[in-house]
């Protein structure tokens, strides 16, 4: 099982990676944020604007944050403005990050259900393993768009976790 401290180092680490590649974007053309690259969302832009979906997705499961609206598919056009995309992902690493400081043990060992619009059922697990699995989603989204920044002659710093900034 997880604990506080866990949750805490990936919120920040959620966050340090995000100012790192959107850092990166931000130096590209919109053109080439939005170019399709044949990664599972196809672009940056889509990739980035699903992932904070995703992330308000399982907010929305765990505290009183509103669910966005739509679905998987919804997911990649919620944000189609970029200067808005990279202001909302700002701050909401700010809420995760507030989320996580007042995370208590009890809660995080309990079990949680939700409904899952992907699986179109509900779902019972263990809190840890659900929070394990909202940062781990986080990580495999953004090793794809460091892919995509990569091919775009973009240049994204260290991801190693031990190499984070205390």
């Amino acid at each position: 099982m997880i604990d506080r401290a866990y949750v805490q180092r990936m919120a920040r680490y959620n966050r340090w990676q995000n100012e790192n590649l959107y850092g990166v974007a931000d130096r590209l053309s919109d053109a080439a944020r939005r170019q399709e690259r044949g990664a599972f969302f196809g672009s940056i832009h889509k990739t980035l604007s699903h992932l904070l979906w995703a992330d308000r997705i399982w907010m929305s499961r765990f505290t009183d944050v509103p669910r966005p609206p739509g679905g998987i598919p919804e997911s990649v056009a919620l944000y189609p403005d970029w200067e808005n995309l990279k202001a909302e992902r700002a701050a909401f690493d700010g809420t995760i990050l507030d989320w996580a400081d007042r995370i208590e043990p009890a809660w995080l060992a309990a079990d949680h259900s939700y409904y899952s619009g992907a699986a179109k059922r509900e779902v019972t697990k263990p809190r840890w393993v659900l929070i394990t699995h909202l940062f781990n989603h986080q990580t495999h989204h953004r090793g794809q768009v460091h892919c995509l920044l990569t091919q775009a002659g973009g240049k994204p710093s260290d991801t190693d976790l031990p190499f984070m900034p205390e």
